[in-house]
């Protein structure tokens, strides 16, 4: 098999990984029946309007509802609303569209049904600042939580305490109604409170360990949040609240089914794949040091398996932004694997997040060969700085490795594929 076919065979297990997840796939089965009165449906996530179409594409009856997803990712709806509005980092359409899904939701009746439907990328879409606390706020916590270092489920535990709608707040605004939440899921562990930070679940997190956590990675908050912390005025909806008695969530995608789908292609390939975890978390560039370790050992040792195989992980790793390029926690991953393996035969690689965005760039992510630094080096371009700098984007998109899928409608988090072969081929 030659370089090309590789890649070839390594972008075909990145689009299957996306395929599985989506909403129209994996939605329909999970719709309940219609109750007596209203049913409304609300949502926020990249992959929020896609499953709001699907909802309409099987639902017989009417529907009602608003649901808020990135810019670029809406679907077109006929009975659901679908609003855009900006990710990572909230806007003005993010808070308007908040708004108006607790007006929906007031009021209403034991009889009304509440579907929500809640993906990747919620966190930043839906965004109510709690009392005292501005939108430009909750932008400076947000970008600031972007640049520590923070493991997802820490930055999610500090937006939850700085939220009027996360934390279980949805779910006790829809009480008395049925309230049932589809979840896509893309954090480490399949998380429930974490996916989006938890708007229709209980949330057992607190204040303190909000607060723990930008003690931790000395994160610069704005004083009027970090005082709302420190009065615990910012606890969230707890499990034994009766609000929430009674309501269903169900998680109709993650990232275990997206590597299952990625490793049936390997498979249908004659290539042995192996699940090394669907929750790799740590900074990326020592996930890729420490998977290069592992490619070194299969591709030189047969150890602890034999190659031909491909590796696959799925996870959110982090970056703690110290330079100035162009980021994305994939292609950091990817460049640190790459320097890691110093050009050594026989190991292509791939990795990417599902929903088509590394970190604030419309790119996917990027592929890795054996001669990915010695074409860098061929450009005058230096792999250690790049990566020094942060600027994996700058260093894939120089050597025509970028993986751009545009908007894929979903988001089971990142995929990563490392494909092995013998070191003489």
């Amino acid at each position: 098999m030659n370089s090309i076919d590789r890649k070839t065979l390594l972008r075909r297990m990145f689009d299957a990984a996306i395929a599985a997840a989506q909403p129209a796939l994996c939605l329909p089965a999970h719709l309940p029946s219609a109750p007596k009165c209203r049913t409304i449906v609300i949502g926020a996530g990249k992959a929020s309007a896609a499953m709001a179409r699907a909802i309409e594409d099987h639902w017989k009856g009417p529907l009602e509802g608003i649901v808020v997803t990135r810019y670029g990712y809406e679907v077109p709806c006929t009975q659901i609303e679908i609003v855009q509005a900006a990710h990572p980092v909230p806007d003005n359409a993010g808070l308007n569209a908040a708004k108006r899904i607790l007006d929906l939701v007031k009021n209403l009746t034991a009889d009304d049904l509440v579907i929500a439907l809640i993906s990747g990328g919620g966190s930043s879409l839906l965004v109510s600042p709690a009392v005292g606390l501005t939108l430009e706020d909750k932008q400076a916590v947000n970008a600031a939580l972007l640049k520590s270092g923070a493991s997802i489920s820490e930055m999610n535990c500090v937006r939850r305490h700085l939220s009027a709608i996360k934390g279980g707040r949805l779910a006790a605004a829809c009480h008395p109604a049925k309230l049932l939440t589809l979840l896509i899921s893309d954090v480490p562990g399949d998380i429930l409170m974490d996916i989006a930070s938890g708007p229709t679940v209980a949330d057992a997190s607190t204040c303190a360990d909000a607060l723990a956590i930008i003690k931790r990675y000395r994160i610069d908050i704005p004083s009027v949040a970090q005082s709302h912390l420190e009065s615990g005025k910012g606890e969230s909806i707890k499990p034994d609240d009766p609000r929430l008695c009674g309501i269903e969530t169900r998680i109709i995608a993650a990232p275990q089914m997206a590597l299952d789908a990625a490793a049936q292609v390997a498979r249908d390939a004659g290539i042995t794949p192996y699940i090394l975890s669907d929750s790799l978390e740590g900074e990326a560039r020592d996930v890729g040091k420490v998977l290069a370790g592992i490619a070194r050992q299969v591709a030189l040792h047969g150890q602890p398996f034999k190659e031909p195989c491909v590796l696959l992980s799925g996870g959110e790793t982090t970056v703690t932004v110290k330079g100035s390029g162009r980021g994305g926690r994939n292609v950091e991953f990817l460049l640190s694997l790459a320097v890691a393996l110093d050009g050594l035969t026989g190991v292509h690689a791939i990795a990417g997040d599902t929903d088509g965005v590394d970190g604030a760039e419309e790119i996917a992510g990027a592929v890795v060969t054996p001669d990915t630094l010695e074409r860098a080096w061929a450009q005058g371009i230096n792999p250690r700085a790049s990566l020094d700098n942060n600027d994996g984007h700058g260093f894939f998109q120089a050597l025509g490795d970028s993986v751009v899928t545009g908007p894929t409608l979903t988001n089971v988090n990142d995929f990563r594929a490392i494909y092995i072969d013998a070191p003489s081929a």
